[in-house]
Order: C-alpha cells, then structure tokens, then sequence
C-alpha cells in the first residue's frame, strides 16, 4: 500500500502546483454554482488537489483559490437568483429538484436569516439551493457576502490543512514504519467520516427546525 500511496501522492504532486489550484478553484466554483453542486463532487477535487501539496506557500494558495471559487460561485447562484431565479425554479431542472426543496430553502432562509447562509456551506442540497434562494429573496448582496465568506473560508482550511498535512505525515512516516499507508488513509477516511457525521447531525437538527409547528405553518401561508 505504501508504495501504491507514494505513487499516487508523487503523481498529483507533479502536476503544476498553478494548474492544480485552478482546476480545484474551478470545481468549486462549479460546486457552489447554480444547482451544480449537486453533480461535481467539489470536495473529492479539493481533497486530491490538497494531497499535492508541498510546502506551505502552496496549501495558502490553494486554499485561497477554493475560498475565492466558493464565492465566486455562490455570487453566480445569487446574481441568476435575482435575475431569473423563479424561472429556473419553473424549469425542468428546478422541478427535478422539488418543490419541497425549495420551500424548505426559502423557510430556512426565512427563520434563519443570516445564520441559514452561514450554515447552508455544510448542508446537502441546501448549499446549492440557498444562494440562488436568497438572490430571489431581496437579501442584500454584501449582507449575503458577510455571512458566507467565513464558512466557505472555514470549509476550505479544514479541507486543506487535515489533506496536505495527512500526505506530509504519510510522507515523513513511511521510511520508519510499515504501517504509514494505514495511517494516512485511516487519517483521511476519519476526516470523512466526521465531516459526514457533522453534516448529518446538522442536518436533522435543521430538519426538525423546519418541520416544526412555526415551520409548517410558514409553508401554509407560501400556499
């Protein structure tokens, strides 16, 4: 396993530092974008983009490109939300979606204001459907941009740092133990595993703010 890792690690590693900032800037742009983020898996890109790293000039940059592509993208699901947002919601792409996705999305904002742009960053669905929702809702842009920069700034050190400090460790270890290959895989898939846990524990606790009395009752008046 180790020499499969160290294969794979000197691999991404040699592709141009600059192309592989941009190709994982472009995929979260992508991610974050309107409905888009429901196809390209933005994370796994940053994860193997993060797994080149080597040296801390590198893993600054990177994680700059994924800040500013999450903002990039989440300002073109605001600016198509403001524009022409209740006819994507009409479209065939936004009935795919469901209508009760978007109501949920237009009630989380509703109840949550600030805090469900801030929170949307780490939520399935949500994060892809709220900045094309708060477009539609009359949100100020900047108020907007106050509240999602420091999550997508929190997302992307937290993917960056847990990947490109995993490979370096691996790296460091794997001359003076067996095991080095365990380990960093163990690392990553732990990382994983509590970002997914984290996002479903986030997730019913929002889902049972929504589902409650107030929360349907709100959806009663939308109808």
């Amino acid at each position: 396993m180790d020499d499969l890792l160290l294969w794979l690690l000197d691999f991404v590693q040699s592709i141009d530092p600059v192309t592989r900032t941009l190709v994982a800037g472009l995929a979260v742009l992508l991610e974050t974008s309107i409905l888009i983020g429901l196809i390209v898996p933005g994370d796994t890109v940053v994860i193997v983009a993060a797994a080149g790293v080597a040296n801390l000039v590198e893993g600054v940059a990177l994680g700059v490109a994924v800040v500013i592509g999450a903002l990039i993208g989440e300002s073109i699901g605001f600016a198509l939300g403001r524009w022409i947002g209740p006819h994507l919601r009409r479209s065939w792409i936004g009935r795919r979606i469901g209508e009760h996705n978007w109501v949920r999305a237009e009630i989380y904002l509703r109840r949550r204001g600030g805090w469900a742009i801030f929170l949307s960053r780490f939520l399935p669905v949500l994060h892809s459907l709220v900045p094309l929702t708060v477009g539609m809702s009359g949100f100020g842009y900047r108020r907007f941009l106050a509240w999602t920069a420091p999550a997508c700034v929190l997302w992307a050190a937290a993917y960056v740092s847990v990947t490109s400090l995993a490979a370096g460790g691996f790296r460091q270890l794997v001359d003076q133990v067996h095991f080095a290959g365990y380990v960093f895989v163990g690392a990553i898939l732990l990382f994983l595993l509590l970002v997914f846990l984290g996002k479903r524990l986030l997730h019913r606790i929002e889902a049972r703010h929504l589902e409650s009395p107030e929360a349907a009752a709100d959806a009663d008046v939308k109808d």
